[in-house]
């Protein structure tokens, strides 16, 4: 997978709270040019309020809008990472290739976290403050859980999540939580080092992409982890200012193929 680290800053409230859990926020991104500002400058607002040290960890998706001169400038004001690939990748590619990036510099496993968070904006960035005040409850993984109007969600995303739920029975039970495919969901980073020990990177964790990557993501770290917690969060599609790269029918083929994968007989995994 060719990707580079492209920019990089310390985090300052890091550096001087060393004993402290780090945050970091993790966004996959492909030509968010318009939001990717707007999401960067509001999660520093509320980090910064809720006074915890924090980095910002973003994959740039071989954008081919001004993704990259936004990402630079924000790079000289905030603590973040960018990594870049130069070929697409896809959702859940990127999604992985954060979390192994987090794996590999958090400091303190055992306290750290990472938070996903989308690029476009439809995620709210003040979520991540009870996401991560109920990792520090003494959950491992907390997922976020579609709260709020369902009549502001597109109609053919209501439709794909409505079938999701049966297609989804016996994927779930690996994973209980009550809404597998949202992706906000804050992880502690041993659970990711669990999870990743001993595959190299040339082995995929995930081989799903879209809204299966998020069940897939859940499914294998599930095992890994002592105690899942939800929390309500609302998905902000008014605020959407693109037209949404959301596929119903592949969204649930790509379920369907999960469960496949998760309801045959398991000699393999073993």
């Amino acid at each position: 997978m060719d990707t580079r680290v492209a920019a990089a800053g310390p985090s300052p409230i890091a550096t001087q709270e060393t004993e402290r859990s780090v945050i970091y926020v993790c966004v996959p991104t492909h030509n968010e040019a318009t939001t990717i500002g707007v999401l960067l400058w509001k999660t520093r607002k509320v980090l910064d309020e809720f006074d915890r040290p924090f980095q910002v960890v973003v994959h740039d998706d071989a954008s081919d809008d001004d993704t990259a001169e936004v990402l630079e400038r924000y790079s000289r004001t905030l603590p973040l990472t960018v990594l870049r690939s130069e070929r697409r990748i896809g959702y859940g590619a990127s999604v992985e290739l954060l979390l192994r990036h987090v794996q590999k510099v958090a400091p303190y496993p055992k306290r750290d976290c990472a938070v996903v968070i989308q690029g476009d904006f439809t995620e709210d960035p003040a979520d991540i403050v009870p996401l991560v005040k109920m990792l520090e409850g003494g959950a491992d993984i907390v997922a976020g859980q579609v709260s709020g109007e369902r009549d502001a969600m597109p109609r053919p995303v209501r439709v794909v999540r409505w079938v999701a739920g049966a297609v989804l029975r016996g994927v779930v039970a690996r994973a209980p939580v009550s809404d597998p495919l949202a992706g906000q969901r804050a992880y502690r980073v041993i659970v990711l080092k669990k999870a990743l020990r001993d595959r190299p990177e040339d082995d995929p964790l995930l081989r799903s992409d879209g809204w299966a990557a998020n069940v897939e993501l859940l499914g294998r770290l599930a095992p890994h982890a002592r105690r899942i917690a939800e929390v309500p969060l609302d998905l902000r599609y008014d605020l959407l200012m693109r037209p949404s790269r959301f596929k119903p029918g592949k969204t649930l083929l790509g379920l369907a193929r999960l469960k496949g994968l998760w309801t045959t007989p398991r000699t393999e995994a073993a």
